[in-house]
């Protein structure tokens, strides 16, 4: 245990220069899941840059982290799911489009009102221009953002006597501002937060396989290790053995 203290230190350095630069970005996404430490439930979290990516392990998954992390930054722009505590900390927001389309592929195989599949076509359609976002003009995107915002708020005005129907309309109303911000940022923000759930998906593994931590300074020395590997990745070709070796030799 000794041993794993110290040699988690060594990442202490490149964690910090990680954590600076995620401050400084004008682009950040979140995620978290939950895992026990000391016997209660807990977080891991991860911040995602252009240029860093940020592990933390919290007792809570309150708003309060997010505050803590980003130390009075606030970015042009944030993505993440629709969970409160991820809300208002980016100056515009986009919300996560592959947790509604996993909502509305669920309403379209439980129901059979039709409202659900127009959303999901109207949905792929998002997807697909989501794909070529970067080799459009504006007037061209200010164009499909229209035509786009006309046909949801025919869908979502459309009346339903389905209980599952009316609460996917309720749901997607209430995130409707925060749709389509991709359009108005061309190339700067993604439309689904995959990349987060991939940088998370160590700690699910984990969980599974330990059912948590016994002591917090192993989840924070973990998430100093997996803060440097993955900010490492962002840069292509490079070895995550060779990260790990130039880190502990240092």
């Amino acid at each position: 245990m000794n041993l794993l203290r110290r040699a988690q230190g060594r990442f202490e350095g490149g964690q910090r220069s990680a954590i600076s630069a995620l401050r400084q970005a004008e682009m950040v996404a979140s995620d978290e899941t939950g895992v026990r430490i000391e016997g209660a439930n807990a977080y891991p979290w991860v911040f995602r840059s252009p240029a860093a990516v940020v592990h933390h392990a919290a007792p809570t998954r309150a708003a309060s982290v997010v505050r803590d992390m980003m130390d009075g930054h606030r970015p042009a722009l944030w993505l993440s799911d629709r969970y409160a505590a991820q809300q208002g900390h980016g100056v515009a927001h986009q919300t996560c489009l592959a947790h509604l389309a996993g909502d509305i592929a669920y309403a379209v195989e439980a129901s059979d009102d039709p409202v659900p599949w127009r959303l999901q076509i109207w949905l792929d359609a998002v997807f697909a221009l989501a794909g070529r976002v970067t080799s459009l003009a504006a007037s061209t995107l200010a164009a499909k953002r229209r035509t786009l915002d006309r046909h949801l708020a025919g869908i979502l005005t459309t009346a339903s006597r389905c209980d599952l129907t009316r609460a996917l309309q309720a749901k997607i109303s209430r995130a409707r501002d925060q749709l389509l911000t991709f359009l108005d940022h061309p190339g700067r923000v993604e439309v689904t937060n995959n990349a987060c759930e991939r940088a998370l998906r160590p700690a699910v593994v984990q969980r599974k396989v330990t059912n948590g931590y016994r002591a917090m300074w192993a989840a924070e020395g973990e998430a100093a290790v997996c803060t440097v590997v993955d900010t490492a990745r962002l840069t292509p070709g490079t070895s995550v053995f060779g990260t790990i070796l130039r880190a502990v030799a240092a």
